[in-house]
C-alpha cells in the first residue's frame, strides 16, 4: 500500500530565488509542505517578511537581486549557513514588458533579458559550483515560460530572453551531469499570479488566451509547484536537460494578439 503521508523532499535544502509572490512563492509553500527547508531570495523585502510570517521556521529569507553576481553568491552562502547545504534550487525570478521591437527602449530590454536570462546564468553558475563542490548532487529547476518557443507579438525581449533559458538550461545539464547536478527547466503557459492579473481580469483577452488552451482553462500556481515538486524529487532522478511545458496544450495553438486586443480595448473606450 502507497504511504500517502511521504514526504518527497525530506532532509532537502531548497533555495528559491524570486521566492517571495507567484510561481515562485507556491513552489516554497509546496515544497515546505514536502519536508524541504527552504531558503527564499527576492528583490522585494515586504514579500520576504510575508512568506517569513506564513512559513515560519521551515523557510529563512535573504534579499536577493538576481542580476548583482555578489547578491547570488550571498545567497548560496546564507543558504549553506543556515541549513548546511543545498540540494535544490529554483530560480524564478522574471519580467516582461509589450512593445514593438522598433519601440522597444534598450533600458526595458536590457531589464527583461538582465533579470530572466543573465539572472537565471548568475543564480546557476553559484548554485552549480555549491552542489559540485558538495559531491552528492542536486537538483536546479529553471521557470522559463511557453514563449521559450512560441513567439508572441510585442514580447520580443521576453520570448528571447526565455528561450535563452531553455537553452542555458540544456547546456548546464550537460556540463553538471557528470557532477550528477540535474538542471531542468519548467515551461509555464498562461498562470494566474499578480504580473498576469490583467489578462486574467480582462474578458475579450482572456477569452482569446483560453481559445487557445486546450485544457480550458489557464494554469495556478499550484499546477506548477506541483511540477517543481516531481522535477526536484528523486523521482526525477534520471530526467535532466529536459523543458517540461506546464501549459494545458497552448503550444499547439497560437498566442494571443495582445497587441492587437489592446488597441481594440482602446478604441472602444
Amino acid at each position: 500500500m502507497e504511504n500517502t503521508n511521504c514526504k518527497r523532499l525530506e532532509g532537502k535544502v531548497a533555495l528559491i530565488i524570486g521566492g517571495a509572490s507567484g510561481i515562485g512563492r507556491s513552489i516554497a509553500e509546496r515544497f515546505v509542505q514536502e519536508g524541504a527547508k527552504v531558503m527564499i531570495g527576492d528583490i522585494s523585502p515586504e514579500g520576504l517578511a510575508e512568506v517569513k510570517k506564513v512559513l515560519g521556521d521551515a523557510c529563512t529569507t535573504v534579499e536577493t537581486n538576481a542580476t548583482r553576481e555578489t547578491e547570488v553568491q550571498r545567497a548560496v552562502a546564507a543558504t549553506v549557513s543556515n541549513f548546511g547545504r543545498l540540494d535544490i534550487s529554483v530560480n524564478s525570478a522574471g519580467a516582461g514588458g509589450l512593445s514593438l521591437i522598433i519601440d522597444y527602449t534598450e533600458e526595458q530590454w536590457d531589464l527583461e533579458v538582465d533579470v530572466c536570462l543573465k539572472g537565471t546564468f548568475l543564480c546557476m553558475k553559484h548554485q552549480g559550483r555549491q552542489m559540485i563542490s558538495q559531491g552528492h548532487g542536486g537538483s536546479i529547476i529553471n521557470i522559463a515560460s511557453l514563449n521559450s518557443r512560441q513567439p508572441a507579438e510585442g514580447m520580443s525581449a521576453y520570448c528571447a530572453a526565455k528561450a535563452g533559458v531553455e537553452m542555458l538550461t540544456k547546456v548546464g545539464a550537460m556540463e553538471m551531469g557528470p557532477h550528477k547536478v540535474r538542471v531542468n527547466c519548467i515551461c509555464p503557459g498562461l498562470t494566474d499570479t499578480p504580473l498576469t492579473s490583467f489578462v486574467i481580469q480582462t474578458p475579450s483577452v482572456y477569452a482569446d488566451y483560453v481559445e487557445n488552451i486546450p485544457l480550458g482553462r489557464n494554469g495556478t500556481v499550484d499546477d506548477i509547484a506541483s511540477a517543481s515538486v516531481f522535477l526536484a524529487s528523486d523521482d526525477a532522478s534520471w530526467i535532466t536537460a529536459e523543458s517540461l511545458y506546464v501549459d494545458g496544450g497552448s503550444q499547439t495553438k497560437r498566442y494571443p494578439q495582445l497587441l492587437k486586443l489592446l488597441a481594440n480595448l482602446q478604441s472602444a473606450t
